[in-house]
């Protein structure tokens, strides 16, 4: 059913012909655009100032709580693992990329969106190197153990607890089996990317004697390198010198494949010959 409104109509004008648009002031040779807040919104970051095009590193930051299937109250900082696991798409798809620097300043946040986080990273096929500064903090241990190489600023700390369910929880044997399972992913994980034994992991993330209200360990710089969690304690050029020794070593190891590769063809067709 429709409905004409006559006072509407009445009050309608019809629009006037507008002046054509002006075309766009083009910047000045030299003068870079400003950055764009799009990006910002959509990515989460900005990398200031503009990158080198002959720069062969890929710099991600992990900040702040990690964000899973539900969004975080404003007033937290997060990262959102959907603006994450593009750009480490992104990553691997660029040929002009060779390597990943992953930054970590953390609290932790969902379990399997760092897991997924964790896992990327792990699978790139470039090298990657973390670098923990300030904190790295529950799922975000899992984080940096998935990178080939991992670093720990000397100030920094890492906080080994047992993981949480928030909301309503059901009493029933089901769900602490659930968490245990869970659990049990992020154990291996972690033992089979770095040198800790599963054992000694369950033993920091299950200790009852140093945090006041909660159970875990707390470990700063160098102890997390002692007990084999994290390679080695460092700052950014650290990490970065490393991460180009790794992109140098690979393209090394790629050329002796490629001439191996190229001798055997060689060879077996001087054979059929």
């Amino acid at each position: 059913m429709k409905i004409f409104d006559s006072e509407y109509c009445s009050h309608t004008v019809e629009p006037e012909n507008e002046p054509p648009a002006q075309p766009a002031e083009q910047p000045a040779e030299g003068q870079e655009d400003e950055p764009s807040s799009k990006a910002i919104t959509q990515l989460g970051q900005l990398t200031l100032p503009k990158p080198d095009p002959d720069n062969d590193i890929f710099t991600l930051t992990i900040i702040g709580q990690i964000e899973g299937h539900m969004v975080l109250p404003p007033q937290n900082k997060t990262t959102k693992y959907e603006h994450v696991i593009p750009q480490l798409v992104a990553v691997e798809q660029n040929p002009k990329i060779e390597g990943a620097l992953i930054i970590l300043n953390t609290v932790g946040g969902d379990v399997e969106a760092g897991l997924a986080i964790a896992e990327m990273i792990n699978t790139l096929s470039k090298p990657t190197v973390s670098l923990v500064l300030g904190g790295g903090h529950s799922i975000g241990v899992v984080i940096s153990c998935g990178c080939n190489y991992s670093l720990i600023a000397e100030t920094a700390t890492m906080t080994i607890h047992p993981i949480r369910l928030t909301g309503l929880i059901v009493g029933v044997s089901q769900v602490f089996e659930y968490l245990d399972k869970m659990q049990e992913r992020i154990i291996d994980f972690v033992s089979s990317h770095s040198k800790v034994s599963k054992e000694k992991f369950k033993e920091l993330m299950f200790n009852t004697g140093q945090l006041g209200r909660d159970i875990g360990t707390v470990l700063v710089g160098h102890e997390a390198v002692d007990i084999g969690l994290i390679d080695e304690v460092g700052g950014i050029s650290r990490a970065v010198n490393k991460l180009k020794e790794m992109i140098n070593k690979k393209k090394e190891g790629d050329k002796q494949y490629h001439d191996t590769l190229h001798a055997d063809t060689t060879g077996d067709r001087d054979e059929r010959q």
